[in-house]
């Protein structure tokens, strides 16, 4: 390709709103411009590398076994509704009306479209296992895009969904996608980590998420300094620590004024936050109140909260004037002693002996609270976020904090969707069985901003080879004026171009410091100027994305060079 019939539309400065180095190399590239908020136009270079994740993906998805499908990205209500998730979802889902009043949405996943297909074409348990896959544009109207097409309200998702007739054939798939989607992250080049996940919105047993490591991630990813356990903050469990000594202190109501937060009562008492226990209060799944009790230097994990069996989720805090009214007691003051709500305790309180809680009472506290001798013991939950340095929940060692970009999710999502949308197939024994299905997606796009947070400089983006735009810049000087420049860019154009070799040559009329600085903002990875001086020496300046200093090598070599360099 010539620059002449390719224009690079590269800028100078960075936009104002781009707050990551992504967003603000991928419009200082010129790879996507802005049409409105969270939306965003592809040009010709940004379309070329997302193309390129594209070929990975569905190559080692059609390795895989998995078919590929192309499902409507309207989506009519009737479906949703039959899941529940059509009032469930939120209000990322972005519903429209046809002329006829009929309601759809713009797909933001597509487990109830695909469920629907699978009904309609899977009969027997002869045509299990089966997957299918897709690569379609969704949409979730998200209340704030921000960072570029990392969190953008469309973008290109691959998204994969198999049936079974049992759990064990599940599991199969499952494992047989994870295989798959890290031959798909080596392939690209990406360093990632696989780790736990809690399912959210899309349901089921078990997930994993894959993890695109960057400092700028906005995840972080939990992981052991001794195994390799690893898991998102949301899912990472706590150790369950050792069991509280014997007591040690007296129990006693004590004078607490005006103290409403665990920060008022540790000053006043003058002990650690972490001796005081905090009661938290939240809505049960039938609107009566739960009481849940953490350590007062740790915060709540209100995914593990929701998912506990009986709270409400999301998670419901009780206002303050519902407490009040129910209990008789102001937030600040509450405790788990002849609490007459159910309480729920956190596991770093099984290791606590003489603690300090509420009294129930405005204005008082408990000290020298124990298990048994004044409360009784019902045993422990994993509620809280770990920490860093908290013991790791395989118990090897501690954990320790990491950043990532998530990329990849994998889902167990067992019979949700099934047995909503009764899709079932004959069994061998003749008898309607509902299958098992398994949900498997990769953010695409997503995948192309996080190379690139991962991989960059100063001067731009450092692309790992396969994602690469061009293989190859030509950078002839004084092209529009030297004969025999032109000649040797030329020849050595329709070279590289027989020979397959994706070659970007710089033939507009630009300065040479102009044409370096945009193909190094691109990121090609490899580099060949010709100039009448090395011509004279019979020789090239080569230079990788990568390398510190040029090299120069001879005329007559360059292309076997270049062809070496490429192999590696």
């Amino acid at each position: 390709m010539k620059t002449s019939h390719f224009p690079l539309s590269t800028t100078k400065e960075f936009p104002k709103d781009a707050e990551i180095i992504s967003h603000q190399l991928m419009i200082k590239s010129g790879m996507i411009r802005r049409l409105a908020s969270g939306l965003y136009t592809w040009s010709p270079l940004g379309l070329r590398v997302l193309h390129k994740v594209e070929n990975v993906v569905r190559e080692e998805m059609d390795k895989s076994g998995s078919l590929e499908v192309l499902m409507p990205s309207v989506i009519p209500a009737e479906l949703w509704k039959e899941t529940g998730r059509w009032d469930q979802f939120g209000k990322q889902l972005l519903t429209l009306k046809d002329r006829h009043e009929n309601d759809y949405c713009l797909g933001p996943t597509h487990e109830e479209a695909i469920t629907d297909f699978a009904r309609q074409e899977l009969k027997s348990y002869r045509q299990l296992p089966i997957s299918f896959y897709q690569i379609q544009w969704k949409f979730r109207d998200e209340i704030r895009p921000r960072f570029g097409v990392m969190r953008s309200r469309e973008f290109l998702m691959k998204d994969a969904y198999s049936f079974h007739i049992d759990a064990a054939s599940l599991e199969a798939e499952y494992q047989n996608m994870y295989r798959t989607y890290s031959a798909i992250f080596d392939r690209l080049q990406l360093e990632y980590r696989a780790v736990l996940a809690d399912s959210g919105a899309i349901g089921g047993d078990r997930s994993q998420e894959f993890h695109v490591l960057a400092d700028s991630g906005e995840d972080a990813i939990v992981i052991s300094t001794e195994s390799t356990y690893a898991a998102n903050i949301e899912r990472a469990e706590t150790h369950a620590g050792t069991k509280y000594a014997a007591p040690q202190q007296a129990f006693e109501k004590v004078a607490t004024p005006n103290a409403r937060t665990v920060e008022d009562v540790a000053k006043q008492l003058n002990v650690p936050i972490a001796k005081i226990t905090k009661t938290l209060i939240v809505h049960a799944e039938d609107g009566s109140l739960i009481a849940i009790c953490l350590r007062g230097d740790h915060s709540l994990n209100e995914v593990k909260a929701g998912n506990f069996k009986g709270i409400a989720n999301p998670v419901v805090f009780a206002s303050d004037a519902e407490i009040v009214e129910k209990l008789g007691v102001s937030p600040g003051s509450i405790g788990p002693v002849n609490l007459p709500i159910p309480v729920l305790f956190d596991h770093a309180l099984y290791s606590e002996s003489d603690f300090i809680c509420g009294a129930n009472e405005n204005g008082f506290h408990y000290v020298g609270v124990n298990f048994e001798r004044d409360l009784p013991f019902t045993g422990t939950h994993d509620f809280r976020n770990i920490e860093e340095g908290d013991i790791s929940p395989d118990g090897q060692g501690t954990v320790k904090f990491i950043r990532g970009i998530e990329v990849g999710h994998i889902f167990q999502l067992g019979n949700k969707y099934s047995t909503a949308m009764n899709a079932s197939v004959v069994n061998e024994n003749g008898e309607q069985t509902i299958m098992e299905m398994g949900c498997y997606g990769i953010g695409m796009t997503r995948i192309v901003a996080a190379a690139i947070e991962q991989s960059h400089d100063e001067k731009g983006i450092i692309w790992p080879d396969v994602m690469a735009p061009f293989k190859l810049s030509l950078i002839p000087m004084n092209y529009h004026k030297s004969e025999v420049v032109k000649e040797l860019a030329d020849k050595l154009y329709k070279e590289f171009l027989a020979l397959g070799v994706e070659v970007l040559l710089e033939d507009r009329d630009i300065r040479p410091g102009n044409a370096f600085n945009d193909h190094e903002l691109i990121g090609i990875p490899h580099r060949l100027v010709i100039g009448e001086r090395g011509l004279k020496n019979n020789e090239l300046e080569y230079k990788g994305r990568k390398d510190a200093e040029s090299s120069f090598i001879p005329v007559d070599s360059a292309v076997e060079f270049i062809m070496n360099q490429l192999k590696k």
